[in-house]
């Protein structure tokens, strides 16, 4: 117990609803909105925002976004950071459109190691529509499984590499996904030296009668862009030595990314949150 009494643990933990930026119809920056962030001692802190709009492209009625940070109240148990995003009644152009976009996620760091628990719970889409069509999704709340044993890197775990690689082929089967995205979905980092970085989603498929194609989490809207949901991304880093245990676990999810051209031009993230913590020594 006593390396647990000395440790000191710095918390760090962020969100907006909404940022971007827009080219047509109209050429416009949109700042994060309700942003929050974290101080490393932790706490509590919370934003508010309703009835934004831009213009008639983006709008939503209400929106929060709250984070905190405490020593976890139960024997044995260390350091709990939550971060959650919510949006209701969003409409971006008549296209997409959702009753309510919840991202949340929480971690709890241990008293004795450094790589964290990880729950998604709470996070969901409800009544979720394209071109007023239902979006069927397969959401999946445990995709990084249980905690790695012995302190043991989420991106070593063999489970988890399954779900991420099917992921990876069912995105790259889009015929005319954008090259950044190929980049983001073509494969895991494997040098142990370096910071591991993976790249998956919440959502494993999507379907519905609306108009495009869905290739995973993916979704091609004709005339519209590239819809992508609950991007999810992995970074270990900081490795120990030859123990390869890494000090660090960045985990940053955004709920609905848009890719926008036709129609409407531009780049919009909706439900950002991003969490990442560090015990010392």
């Amino acid at each position: 117990m006593s390396e647990a009494i000395e440790r000191v643990h710095l918390y760090h933990a962020e969100a907006a609803i909404l940022e971007g930026h827009m080219r047509l119809p109209l050429a416009q920056k949109i700042k994060p909105q309700a942003y929050v962030k974290l101080p490393e001692e932790g706490g509590y802190f919370a934003q508010r925002a309703a009835d934004y709009g831009l213009e008639a492209v983006i709008s939503f009625r209400s929106a929060y976004t709250q984070v905190a940070g405490n020593p976890d109240d139960k024997p044995g148990h260390g350091w709990s950071t939550l971060v959650t995003s919510v949006v209701e009644e969003l409409n971006i152009l008549d296209v997409v459109t959702a009753d309510r976009v919840v991202g949340q996620i929480a971690t709890e760091h241990p008293l004795i190691g450094y790589v964290p628990h990880v729950t998604f719970l709470g996070t969901r889409f409800e009544n979720l529509r394209i071109a007023g069509h239902p979006v069927k999704l397969d959401l999946d709340l445990n995709l990084l499984g249980p905690k790695p044993e012995n302190d043991a890197p989420y991106s070593k775990a063999s489970s988890f590499i399954d779900r991420v690689t099917n992921q990876h082929k069912r995105a790259r089967t889009h015929p005319s996904l954008l090259l950044e995205l190929i980049n983001r979905y073509t494969g895991l980092q494997s040098m142990p030296e370096d910071p591991q970085s993976i790249e998956c989603s919440l959502v494993n498929q999507s379907d519905g009668s609306f108009p495009g194609q869905c290739f995973g989490h993916l979704i091609e809207i004709p005339n519209f862009g590239t819809i992508i949901l609950a991007a999810l991304r992995l970074e270990q880093s900081d490795y120990q030595g030859k123990t390869g245990i890494p000090k660090q676990t960045l985990i940053d999810l955004t709920m609905i990314e848009l890719r926008m051209g036709c129609i409407a031009s531009g780049s919009v993230k909706v439900a950002q949150m991003r969490l990442n913590g560090m015990s010392h020594p």
